[in-house]
């Protein structure tokens, strides 16, 4: 365990917040090559699943081996991310970025060129840990480039936008290069984009790390990682050998318990892996909580539709991904609205709760379709509104998390807003992967004896859909319901405003800077 004290800003941070708060300088530059990244990061995860049916004809593995290829890369990912946060703040965010993103090209050509399941499975994992390095890095670096409320809005409007819409994005692309070329290239379109943002960040960005490096705090590294590590593997384990399994009870209980003594350790040390202070914050806090939500969202949503399109509806890879294509729309609308409007002035309570209540509304009106729904009235209007839903609640939660934490913690708060995603998203993906399976399974077995097999067959995959989206819905309202509950009020954030200017050094480490309020 570190015990070495605090680190101080060197006169470079200085000279960057200075940058951020003019006009002459380079970082709206910094913001595309930043999410260009972003954009790499996410829709890897589906544009592999886009193209793992190709893959597995390919390559030859066996149907129980498939889930390995996705579940490699969010093992790696989602227990190495507080981590690669906490590298990012120690070390500076700019040669971290840059290595995440030498790693995640270099895994990338290797999973493309390879020749066997095992190389395939390794590449993932390689992908998973560069990525754990690069997405801290670069949510960390648009805190910390970004200081005023203004141009933060808008730099995490656009953000928000890559960070939900790459999903989509990725369904896009991985069935236009798995029906046109080949599914290797889904591996080697990273390439393009890591060389693109490698290069931005190499000429533009600038290095900031603490005057005096602490050391890594390697007992709460080790928990917080192996904790993690169990949990994910936990419910994607669930996910094919059910929840009643040995191993999947012992994953979650040992993860459980490993994250709870990683808590405790974090109050002993000098210079811990993820300063308490930076979820000490009910604002704050209720933010992370959101994202976990959204990623159970994104996940869901992608996943399903994906599946009722492809299986019911007979859609190709491409169709089905230009049919999210309105989704992505509305999703950048709605994100930039959020964040340079409506956030400033409403403050994240009203904001997030409402976005919670059109995901509510948008999964509810999807828990309706049947196998004879027709796309421009029963997937269009809910998609629209999904993505209405997800700028309304993605970007302020991303905004919110991060407002107002110390430079040398942006890092590790940026690393827990994509913790909370990932662990969403694999939750999620475990838990409704099960419940339709077994709504499925329970339809076929007592309709064994009707006509017109496969149309039984569509008819109870789509129960299976729509029972996932009936609960995705309730999980929205839920979360609506905690978000006016827990998220201050406007008046609120004034009064922590004022407390701000009353007492600046103590609310630097325990309170957010209010959303869109100059301090």
């Amino acid at each position: 365990m570190a015990q070495t004290s605090a680190p101080t800003a060197n006169p470079s941070s200085a000279v960057a917040s200075r940058r951020g708060q003019s006009g002459g300088d380079h970082r709206w530059l910094i913001l595309v090559f930043v999410s260009i990244a972003q954009l790499m990061v996410v829709l890897d995860a589906t544009i592999v699943n886009i193209a793992l049916p190709s893959a597995q004809a390919d390559l030859g593995f066996a149907d129980g081996q498939r889930q390995w290829i996705v579940t490699a890369y969010a093992l790696a990912f989602g227990s190495l991310l507080l981590l690669g946060g906490r590298v990012g703040d120690l070390f500076g965010r700019k040669w971290t970025f840059i290595g995440g993103l030498a790693g995640f090209a270099l895994a990338s050509a290797i999973g493309g060129a390879a020749q066997s399941f095992g190389v395939l499975v390794a590449a993932r994992t390689l992908q998973g840990v560069a990525g754990a390095m690069l997405a801290p890095a670069a949510l960390s670096t648009l805190v910390t480039t970004f200081r005023n409320p203004r141009d933060r809005g808008r730099a995490f409007g656009v953000f928000g936008s890559v960070a939900v819409g790459g999903g989509a994005v990725g369904l896009i692309l991985g069935g236009v290069l798995t029906e046109y070329l080949s599914w290797r290239w889904a591996m080697y379109v990273n390439v393009v984009f890591a060389a693109a943002a490698a290069a931005g960040a190499w000429v533009y960005m600038t290095n900031e790390r603490p005057a005096v490096r602490a050391r890594i705090d390697v007992v709460g590294a080790a928990l917080a990682s192996t904790g993690l590590f169990a949990l994910v593997f936990g419910f994607s384990h669930a996910e094919s050998a059910g929840w009643s399994a040995t191993t999947t009870i012992g994953s979650l209980a040992v993860g459980v318990l490993l994250l709870a003594a990683f808590v405790m350790a974090e109050k002993r040390v000098a210079v811990p892996l993820l300063p308490l202070r930076v979820v000490a914050d009910r604002s704050r806090a209720t933010a992370y909580a959101a994202m976990g939500i959204a990623g159970v969202a994104m996940f869901g949503v992608f996943l399903f539709l994906t599946f009722y399109l492809q299986i019911v509806k007979g859609f190709s890879p491409v169709m089905s991904g230009l049919a999210f294509l309105p989704m992505i729309t509305c999703i950048m609308i709605s994100s930039n609205a959020a964040s340079m409007i409506t956030l400033p002035r409403f403050g994240p309570r009203i904001v997030i709760t409402a976005g919670m209540l059109l995901g509510c509304a948008a999964l509810a009106y999807l828990s309706r379709l049947n196998v004879d729904s027709h796309y421009a009235t029963a997937v269009l209007p809910a998609l629209m509104l999904m993505g209405l839903a997800m700028g309304m609640v993605v970007s302020p939660s991303m905004n919110t998390a991060t407002a107002g934490v110390q430079q040398q913690d942006a890092g590790v708060a940026a690393a827990l807003v994509s913790t909370m995603q990932q662990v969403g998203g694999s939750i999620g993906t475990a838990v409704l992967s099960t419940v339709t399976a077994t709504v499925t399974t329970n339809y076929l077995a007592s309709h064994a004896s009707a006509a017109g097999g496969s149309r039984v067959a569509h008819v109870a995959a789509t129960h299976g859909y729509v029972t996932a989206f009936a609960i995705g819905s309730v999980l929205f309202g839920l979360g609506a319901i905690m978000g006016a509950s827990l998220f201050p009020s406007k008046a609120r954030l004034e009064a922590i405003r004022a407390a701000a200017h009353a007492e600046p050094s103590r609310a630097q480490d325990t309170v957010a800077e209010p959303i869109g309020v100059e301090v």
